[in-house]
């Protein structure tokens, strides 16, 4: 069996009356990328939120490399938080700074290099995705593909285990998707580290993953290969992959 790097374990999870994650269990299979598909709203980006700590369940547990982050003091956690990073939806660079102190942001917060060191690091994870030359920049130059690509290179500016990417391809246009989806296939490889990703973009995630999970209706009801996923007989699986009207999942 492959080691597992991160675990969710029977987790449930209300907003008020309205539920989120019922009994919901997933393996995050280290040094690989495991995409999570699934209905708009339906809890994805609450999954990654757990991983992180960010969030506690109401019930069950979440594990990241064997401790349980739902019950341990808050020092501990930010220790355990030091091994992920979480790559916003859009990007979140603080304006009034150039990318290069963007970037810079968790190695000034966590560490006690040099400027110079610094530098060198931010340079070298710009580099990594591309934006060497953008260092100087401001956020406002960018383009929305180079914004999603500096988040990408501050949240590996720390070289983390786990990264975890909060819909990534989501407004951009094909090539810059398919730029995208490359990228976070090359710094898994340059971190030996592994991936999470939230996409509703079927042809990236056929592209980058090493493992598909599908949440339905607060739980995992498919997870496997990419070829696993498209030969699933499950009718919720297939009504959805095939992006059609006619199925068990309410229109």
């Amino acid at each position: 069996m492959p080691n597992v790097i991160a675990r969710l374990d029977d987790v449930s999870l209300s907003y008020g009356d309205r539920v989120i994650l019922r009994n919901c269990s997933l393996d995050i299979v280290e040094g690989a990328i495991t995409c999570i598909i699934g209905l708009s709203g339906a809890g994805k980006s609450t999954i990654l939120r757990l991983l992180d700590g960010l969030r506690k369940p109401d019930a069950g547990h979440v594990y990241v490399r064997d401790h349980d982050v739902c019950h341990m003091p808050e020092s501990a956690l930010n220790e355990v938080r030091r091994r992920i990073s979480l790559s916003f939806q859009f990007a979140a660079l603080l304006d009034s700074l150039t990318v290069g102190a963007n970037v810079s942001l968790p190695l000034r917060e966590h560490t006690q290099l040099s400027d110079a060191e610094i530098r060198k690091i931010v340079l070298d994870a710009l580099e990594s995705v591309g934006l060497g030359h953008t260092f100087d920049s401001m956020p406002s130059e960018l383009s929305g593909g180079m914004l999603k690509r500096a988040g990408f290179a501050r949240a590996i500016v720390t070289r983390p285990e786990l990264v975890l990417y909060d819909e990534p391809t989501t407004g951009l246009d094909p090539i810059v998707t398919h730029l995208i989806t490359d990228t976070i296939v090359r710094l898994r490889q340059k971190l030996n580290g592994t991936a999470v990703v939230i996409s509703h973009d079927l042809q990236s995630i056929y592209m980058m993953a090493d493992y598909v999970a599908m949440l339905f209706e607060g739980a995992i009801i498919a997870y496997g290969t990419v070829d696993e996923i498209k030969r699933s007989i499950n009718p919720i699986v297939q009504q959805f992959i095939q992006g059609s009207e006619v199925g068990p999942i309410p229109i």
